[in-house]
């Protein structure tokens, strides 16, 4: 329980696995009341019960963020909770392959997933926090938004867009009293970065450890990140009142292309 979160609703988009699950076990862990958003009720009902079996309360909601009537429908579905942390993370990893192999919709689907997603859920749940004059948004962008990564230019593009929505809608909502922020991890250990290996290796001929013995061979500790250190990272963020439009870098060191 840490006294500056405990009582806040916090709202993790992509939360039913993976990193949004292990963020909003922290949350939870952290005293907060966590919503966690994603399409899979399956993943949500699994969520739920490995939390409850960590003596910890995990609501969810199914819906599609990238789609504005499903957001305007879960805007209407937690009318009654006060949000206070919007954690939008949700996002796909694309395809691994060179942009002139890349279908529209491809490209597409990874801008709706990545940052249109961003965009609906902040126009969705912002108003209120004005109203209240407090909050926290934390987008979470990738390295990848920083340096280059070769075969997968939506992916890294539609991250770059996150990290220039974060600092812009900074000095929006900063004088409103709202924080924002974004959490660039780098590969971090799980399904996503394991499916990215073996389409990598898939795409160049190298072996599945190859490839990913290359990737983290590009970061200081030369090692993938921990889904439990990201979900720490974002705790100790919400913990610091006067950060607002920055972004941290969680990536092992990996910053250098």
């Amino acid at each position: 329980m840490i006294p500056a979160l405990a009582g806040r609703t916090a709202l993790v988009t992509g939360g039913g696995s993976g990193l949004g699950l292990a963020m909003a076990r922290h949350l939870a862990q952290a005293g907060c009341k966590v919503v966690a958003v994603g399409r899979d009720t399956g993943k949500l009902a699994a969520a739920e019960a490995e939390l409850a079996g960590l003596g910890l309360k995990l609501s969810t909601a199914s819906c599609d963020v990238s789609d504005p009537d499903a957001v305007t429908a879960l805007r209407a579905e937690l009318a009654d909770e006060d949000v206070s942390i919007l954690v939008n993370n949700a996002g796909v990893g694309g395809p691994v392959a060179p942009i002139t192999d890349i279908s529209p919709d491809e490209w597409d689907a990874v801008f709706g997933a990545n940052v249109r997603s961003i965009y609906l859920m902040c126009r969705a749940f912002l108003p209120a926090m004005y109203a209240r004059g407090d909050g926290d948004v934390v987008n979470v962008a990738s390295v990848t938004g920083k340096r280059p990564l070769v075969r997968r230019t939506p992916y890294a593009a539609s991250k770059m867009a996150v990290l220039g929505l974060t600092r812009t809608l900074a000095f929006e909502a900063g004088p409103q009293g709202v924080r924002v922020n974004s959490l660039s991890p780098g590969p971090v250990r799980g399904e996503r970065m394991a499916r990215n290996f073996r389409l990598e290796a898939a795409a160049t001929g190298a072996s599945v450890e190859d490839a990913e013995h290359t990737f983290v061979s590009r970061a200081a500790l030369e090692r993938l990140v921990e889904e439990d250190e990201v979900g720490a990272g974002l705790v100790a963020m919400l913990q610091i009142p006067g950060m607002c439009g920055a972004d941290i870098d969680l990536s092992a060191g990996m910053i250098a292309p």
